[in-house]
Protein backbone atom coordinates (compact mmCIF):
# COMPACT_ATOMS: atom_id res chain seq x y z
CA UNK A 1 0.00 0.00 0.00
CA UNK A 2 1.50 3.33 -0.95
CA UNK A 3 1.74 5.73 2.18
CA UNK A 4 -0.57 9.09 1.21
CA UNK A 5 1.29 12.67 1.80
CA UNK A 6 -2.65 13.97 1.80
CA UNK A 7 -5.02 12.67 2.52
CA UNK A 8 -8.57 14.60 3.17
CA UNK A 9 -12.25 13.15 3.66
CA UNK A 10 -15.24 14.99 3.01
CA UNK A 11 -13.99 18.59 3.39
CA UNK A 12 -16.03 21.23 3.77
CA UNK A 13 -15.32 24.79 4.20
CA UNK A 14 -18.20 27.53 4.02
CA UNK A 15 -18.31 31.43 3.68
CA UNK A 16 -21.67 32.37 5.01
CA UNK A 17 -23.86 30.83 2.37
CA UNK A 18 -21.32 29.77 0.19
CA UNK A 19 -20.38 26.22 0.52
CA UNK A 20 -16.86 26.70 -0.69
CA UNK A 21 -15.41 22.73 -0.70
CA UNK A 22 -17.97 20.78 -0.31
CA UNK A 23 -17.19 17.09 1.10
CA UNK A 24 -13.84 16.73 -0.98
CA UNK A 25 -12.13 13.30 -0.60
CA UNK A 26 -8.82 12.97 -1.80
CA UNK A 27 -5.23 11.06 -1.58
CA UNK A 28 -1.81 12.17 -2.51
CA UNK A 29 1.05 10.03 -2.26
CA UNK A 30 3.78 11.13 -0.86
CA UNK A 31 6.35 12.87 -3.49
CA UNK A 32 3.69 13.47 -6.27
CA UNK A 33 3.89 16.29 -8.12
CA UNK A 34 -0.29 17.21 -8.11
CA UNK A 35 -2.21 20.24 -9.42
CA UNK A 36 -6.04 21.25 -8.26
CA UNK A 37 -7.52 22.55 -12.16
CA UNK A 38 -11.07 24.15 -12.09
CA UNK A 39 -12.77 27.64 -12.80
CA UNK A 40 -12.93 30.70 -10.50
CA UNK A 41 -15.08 29.84 -7.44
CA UNK A 42 -14.28 26.47 -7.52
CA UNK A 43 -12.23 26.08 -3.98
CA UNK A 44 -8.75 25.52 -5.43
CA UNK A 45 -7.24 28.12 -3.03
CA UNK A 46 -9.92 27.77 -0.33
CA UNK A 47 -8.67 23.47 -0.21
CA UNK A 48 -4.91 24.71 -0.31
CA UNK A 49 -5.20 27.12 2.57
CA UNK A 50 -6.76 24.34 4.52
CA UNK A 51 -3.82 22.06 3.85
CA UNK A 52 -1.40 24.33 4.54
CA UNK A 53 -3.04 25.56 7.65
CA UNK A 54 -3.69 28.66 7.09
CA UNK A 55 -7.71 28.28 7.10
CA UNK A 56 -9.62 26.40 9.16
CA UNK A 57 -12.15 23.92 7.89
CA UNK A 58 -16.21 23.68 8.75
CA UNK A 59 -16.23 19.74 8.42
CA UNK A 60 -14.02 16.76 7.29
CA UNK A 61 -10.62 15.60 8.02
CA UNK A 62 -7.64 16.18 6.63
CA UNK A 63 -3.85 14.65 6.78
CA UNK A 64 -0.54 16.46 5.54
CA UNK A 65 2.69 14.30 6.03
CA UNK A 66 0.17 12.53 8.51
CA UNK A 67 0.19 16.16 10.45
CA UNK A 68 -3.01 17.57 10.80
CA UNK A 69 -2.54 20.72 9.79
CA UNK A 70 -4.83 22.94 11.86
CA UNK A 71 -2.97 20.96 14.66
CA UNK A 72 0.64 22.01 12.55
CA UNK A 73 3.73 23.87 13.98
CA UNK A 74 6.05 25.99 11.95
CA UNK A 75 8.99 23.13 11.57
CA UNK A 76 5.94 21.04 9.83
CA UNK A 77 5.33 23.37 7.38
CA UNK A 78 8.97 23.66 6.55
CA UNK A 79 8.87 20.60 3.77
CA UNK A 80 5.92 21.46 2.07
CA UNK A 81 5.77 22.96 -0.86
CA UNK A 82 3.09 24.78 -2.87
CA UNK A 83 3.55 26.77 -6.03
CA UNK A 84 0.37 28.90 -6.31
CA UNK A 85 0.12 30.41 -9.62
CA UNK A 86 3.06 30.95 -12.36
CA UNK A 87 3.07 32.88 -15.49
CA UNK A 88 6.42 31.96 -16.70
CA UNK A 89 5.47 28.99 -18.40
CA UNK A 90 5.42 29.65 -22.19
CA UNK A 91 1.64 30.80 -23.60
CA UNK A 92 0.31 27.88 -25.54
CA UNK A 93 0.95 24.83 -23.50
CA UNK A 94 -1.41 22.11 -23.16
CA UNK A 95 -1.74 21.78 -19.32
CA UNK A 96 -0.05 17.91 -19.83
CA UNK A 97 2.74 20.26 -21.24
CA UNK A 98 2.68 22.77 -18.57
CA UNK A 99 2.94 19.94 -15.95
CA UNK A 100 5.68 18.56 -18.02
CA UNK A 101 7.62 21.86 -18.24
CA UNK A 102 7.41 22.60 -13.92
CA UNK A 103 7.95 18.74 -13.53
CA UNK A 104 11.55 19.18 -14.68
CA UNK A 105 11.97 20.94 -11.78
CA UNK A 106 11.90 17.55 -9.63
CA UNK A 107 14.63 15.33 -11.97
CA UNK A 108 14.65 11.71 -11.30
CA UNK A 109 11.33 11.54 -10.34
CA UNK A 110 8.67 8.94 -11.24
CA UNK A 111 6.44 12.41 -10.80
CA UNK A 112 8.07 13.98 -13.66
CA UNK A 113 5.79 11.89 -15.68
CA UNK A 114 2.82 13.74 -17.16
CA UNK A 115 0.55 10.86 -17.39
CA UNK A 116 -0.33 11.19 -13.74
CA UNK A 117 -3.60 11.51 -11.92
CA UNK A 118 -5.73 14.93 -12.53
CA UNK A 119 -8.15 16.12 -10.27
CA UNK A 120 -10.67 18.43 -11.68
CA UNK A 121 -13.20 20.68 -10.18
CA UNK A 122 -14.74 21.44 -13.99
CA UNK A 123 -14.69 19.31 -17.09
CA UNK A 124 -12.40 22.50 -18.45
CA UNK A 125 -9.41 22.61 -19.05
CA UNK A 126 -8.92 19.39 -20.31
CA UNK A 127 -5.36 18.50 -19.87
CA UNK A 128 -5.33 18.86 -23.98
CA UNK A 129 -6.41 22.26 -23.97
CA UNK A 130 -4.22 25.14 -25.08
CA UNK A 131 -4.17 28.33 -23.11
CA UNK A 132 -5.02 31.62 -24.71
CA UNK A 133 -4.04 34.86 -23.53
CA UNK A 134 -7.19 36.12 -23.34
CA UNK A 135 -8.07 33.51 -20.84
CA UNK A 136 -6.37 34.97 -17.87
CA UNK A 137 -8.63 33.35 -15.30
CA UNK A 138 -8.27 29.75 -17.07
CA UNK A 139 -4.17 30.27 -17.28
CA UNK A 140 -3.74 31.49 -14.32
CA UNK A 141 -6.12 28.31 -12.94
CA UNK A 142 -4.20 25.64 -15.24
CA UNK A 143 -1.08 26.84 -14.51
CA UNK A 144 -1.08 26.29 -10.72
CA UNK A 145 -0.65 22.78 -11.50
Amino acid sequence: MTELGVEVRGLRKRYGELTAVDGLDLGIRRGEVFGILGPNGAGRSTTVEILRGHRSRAEGTAAVLGVDPARADRRWRSPVGIVWQDESAPAGLTVRETVAHFARYCPGRATARTSSRWWVWSRRPAPASRSSPAAGGAVSTWRSA
